[in-house]
């Protein structure tokens, strides 16, 4: 149980007694930073949520946003940290079950998942690829079995998750605005669980996710059956379509106790309950168990005597087992019996709103004593550096991990993983783009900054596509909040992404906080992972065929911002310096460049400038197009001399554009006109890449060699080793 004594004895006060057995372990499981934001909730508030396309209703477990034409989409992300660090198959699974359920909570199907994914040193440690091929097969497993692609995410190694792993998911679900579940419950009605049976597996799962990790706890770890799941979506929509649903909720974190307890709370409601109604896997579970047992595919139904019926009709078609285990009553209290025994009786307000902690803060030590921008040495051969750079685990291409994911069931995937982001066909005849991104080198050196970068990277992802940014999830991932040190990253954290979503009008419509992770070496860098929503209007930007002859355009400034870049990290070994920040007036404009451009058509390819620098991102452009490029760098807006920093910097909002050559003055025109820095860096032709400065060649490395390179390193260092 993880009641601190302070709670526990705040517990005692409100209800005026000493709690039953039963109530403290369902109160420990609603209390728990994983599922009551204690540390963060109150910080929280500070994000925008609301705006023109937001919809809000009473007890959502995913956000919503009215696309138009009577239509809605909706997203969540959760994480899976500790159990996947256990058990990385079954921990990453049953990430992805707990989410699409989430989305079905709202009434709407879910049509996509991606995934971010964090890791030790898999070039050296072969425990951090163990985990990192098992929590692959776990999320494409189960996804390609309920037959809902995964169409995007991002991965990064790190040796900070040495013998741990991060594994967030989030989803996507579309449906008709008038089919949404209303929330609401009138006494009388009937609490319905429906899906698989309740088990002793995970078992205080939202308990041990909100400790440090300091043992295998694998009770803890929920069993996956994505079988289930899929006949539990098929139930729960044709249930809606017949009004059968007055609310619906996912059990999750915490069980039938959170579940139960935060419905209650959330309608003004009482629920009275019988554990010997729930059906469970094993004879003997005691009410505790069954309160807070973590057992996947399960949802609670809140229905009426007259739909009852139908309901059942329905759960036996697909073969879904229903139970009625309780019913609404009048005041707000939780009563859990077994027969006539009553277990719990307490008030939800209580059990749903643990008290908020003012956690203190203050800017950690390492800040102060980080290593300033160095001057780098002089790389005698850039070449070579650029081929190792290719090699990199987090710079080399990842058709590893998504060749295994089924992308293309469903019939919506307009564009593919392993672009800047991912594009859904909509129903209403609009497009719906998305990505999530992360840079937790970034966040080490400057919290603020770097957390900003991920947002507006994810923006820049969602513009390559030609889609407006609509709105945002977040998901911040940090060690011991306890420590006033981590907790100040989080807080600063928090605050850039809000100063970046207020500037830019971007509604954050969910999230998550995942604190507490640690391991014995200490904690993990910042993380937060930031996903993008975009809509477009008409018609995606799909990338063409580079040929022989097309122009090489750069939007944007590079500056001298190598800290927490690859290159510095990966090829000096070197953590400090500057990190890359986000001038928000330069970043609007060439946004709105972008997109102007690419509603004329002017543009066969659109790029963004990331990880590896700009030597990077133009690299990608020839590799996937199978062609040379001679690019100079005089011709590359910049704020710096050294040609390393040019070609590796990590400086914010800056694009790549191809476009055929009797396009240019029409776009150089419109760059002038909306003031945008730009270049016109290089044309493709022939199989080298080429960089180059005052006529002097800087790398001259061939398109086929680190194709095989970027192609194929990560593979290797997974299934070679």
């Amino acid at each position: 149980m993880s009641l601190e004594p302070q709670e526990l004895s705040y517990l005692k006060s409100k209800i005026g007694r000493e709690p039953s057995s039963t109530e403290l372990q369902i109160v420990a499981a609603e209390w728990s930073e994983h599922c009551s934001y204690k540390s963060s909730k109150k910080h929280l508030k500070m994000l925008p949520m609301t705006g023109p396309l937001v919809i809000s209703e009473k007890g959502y477990d995913s956000g919503v946003l009215d696309v138009g034409g009577g239509y809605v989409i909706t997203a969540h992300i959760e994480s899976h940290n500790h159990p996947s660090a256990i058990e990385p198959y079954g921990g990453a699974a049953t990430g992805v079950g707990g989410v699409i359920r989430d989305i079905l909570s709202a009434g709407t199907r879910p049509i996509a998942i991606f995934d971010g994914l964090r890791f030790g040193n898999i070039e050296k440690d072969k425990h951090a690829r163990w985990l990192f091929k098992n929590a692959v097969s776990g999320i494409a497993d189960y996804g390609n079995c309920l037959g809902i692609p995964t169409i995007g995410g991002e991965v990064e190694f790190d040796d900070c998750y040495s013998n741990y792993a991060l594994v967030d998911v989030a989803a996507l679900g579309f449906g008709k605005k008038e089919n949404l579940i209303k929330n609401h419950a009138n006494k009388g009605d009937l609490l319905i669980l429906m899906g698989g049976p309740t088990g002793r597996d995970g078992i205080g799962g939202s308990q041990f996710a909100s400790d440090l990790l300091e043992s295998e706890d694998r009770s803890a770890v929920q069993i996956p059956d994505p079988f289930i799941e899929k006949l539990i979506i098929e139930a729960i929509l044709e249930a809606r379509n017949h009004k059968l649903i007055n609310a619906l909720k996912d059990l999750g974190g915490g069980g039938l106790s959170c579940a139960v307890s935060e419905t209650a709370d959330s309608l003004g409601i009482g629920i009275e309950m019988d554990v010997e109604k729930v059906h469970t896997k094993e004879k003997g579970m005691n009410p505790e168990e069954i309160m807070i047992s973590e057992s996947q595919e399960r949802m609670l139904v809140i229905t009426n005597k007259q739909k009852l019926k139908k309901l059942q009709v329905i759960c036996k078609k697909y073969n879904i087992i229903c139970s009625v285990i309780g019913r609404v009553t009048s005041g707000n209290k939780m009563h859990v019996k077994k027969g006539k025994k009553t277990f719990a009786d307490i008030s939800t307000e209580i059990v749903a709103n643990a008290k908020l902690l003012d956690r203190p803060s203050k800017i950690p030590t390492y800040l102060k004593n980080i290593q300033k921008e160095k001057k780098i040495a002089t790389i005698p051969n850039i070449s070579k550096t650029l081929m190792k750079l290719f090699s990199s685990p987090n710079i080399a291409s990842k058709i590893w991990i998504y060749s295994q994911f089924d992308h293309e069931v469903g019939i919506r995937t307009v564009i593919k993983p392993g672009q800047d982001a991912s594009v859904l066909r909509l129903d209403n005849g609009k497009f719906l783009s998305a990505k999530i991104d992360g840079n937790p080198k970034h966040c080490f050196i400057n919290p603020r900054e770097g957390a900003i970068g991920c947002f507006e990277e994810a923006c820049r992802n969602v513009i390559c596509t030609g889609a407006k940014p609509i709105g945002m999830l977040d998901h911040l991932q940090f060690g011991n909040p306890q420590d006033p040190e981590i907790f100040w990253t989080f807080l600063e954290t928090l605050k850039g992404l809000t100063d970046f979503a207020n500037y830019f009008q971007i509604p954050c419509i969910g999230g998550k906080v995942s604190l507490y992770n640690e391991t014995s070496k200490g904690p993990i860098k910042p993380t937060p992972l930031i996903g993008v929503l975009g809509l477009i209007e008409k018609n995606p930007q799909i990338s063409q065929k580079v040929e022989p002859g097309d122009c090489l355009v750069i939007i944007g400034t590079t500056k001298n911002e190598l800290g927490g870049s690859e290159y510095y990290e990966y090829i000096h070994k070197f953590i400090g310096g500057n990190c890359p920040k986000v001038d928000f007036s330069e970043s609007k404009k060439n946004m709105k460049t972008v997109l102007e451009l690419i509603n004329k058509k002017y543009l066969k390819v659109v790029h963004d400038c990331a990880k590896g620098g700009l030597a990077i991102a133009a690299s990608e452009i020839c590799m996937t197009n199978q062609i040379g490029c001679n690019i100079s760098l005089d011709k590359v807006p910049h704020k710096t001399q050294e040609p390393e920093r040019v070609l590796f910097s990590e400086s914010h909002s800056r694009y790549l554009l191809v476009l055929k050559q009797k396009n240019l003055s029409k776009v150089k025109s419109i760059m002038k006109k909306n003031k945008v820095s730009f270049g016109v860096i290089g044309k493709f032709s022939g199989k080298k890449i080429q960089f180059n400065k005052e006529k002097k060649s800087l790398a001259d490395v061939s398109v086929d060699k680190a194709e095989k390179i970027w192609l194929n390193s990560l593979r290797e260092m997974v299934l070679v080793g």
